[in-house]
């Protein structure tokens, strides 16, 4: 899988305090961006496309969880009309708006994305690149 995988990452875990009532907004969220659960243990439920990439958990050293000042999880999404749908049903599933979808000036023109904050505060995005503009305004950049 490593050697397959472009991204840098293995995966971005959140903390909850409202853990089922998450999980099913998440299932709701994902499911938008071709997402499944692909693996649980107590406290804890993972999402992905073939592993997992995605946690939501109840902390484990039993304190609350809590949200990051400045941090925010973004998913991949392979079209505008996916972050248009995650957008949808992340509001349609209590999260509250951060941003609605469309172009973000700041981020480039390949960009097109949304910004929610779900059940339990934290901040997520979706977000489409579009890499045929991206290689014709940027080339490859080593």
């Amino acid at each position: 899988m490593a050697d397959q995988n472009p991204s840098i990452l293995s995966h971005v875990s959140l903390g909850s305090n409202r853990f089922d009532e998450a999980v099913a907004f998440y299932d709701a969220v994902l499911a938008t961006l071709g997402c499944t659960r692909v693996l649980s243990h107590p406290g804890a439920q993972a999402w992905g496309r073939e592993y997992p990439e995605f946690w939501l958990q109840t902390p484990v050293d039993g304190r609350p969880a809590s949200i990051g000042n400045g941090t925010h999880v973004g998913f991949f999404a392979a079209d505008k009309a996916s972050v248009d749908a995650f957008h949808r049903a992340a509001l349609n599933a209590g999260a509250a708006d951060e941003g609605a979808p469309g172009p973000r000036e700041e981020y480039g023109a390949p960009y097109y994305g949304c910004f929610v904050r779900d059940l339990d505060g934290h901040k997520i995005e979706a977000a489409y690149w579009d890499v045929q503009l991206m290689q014709e305004l940027y080339g490859n950049r080593p």
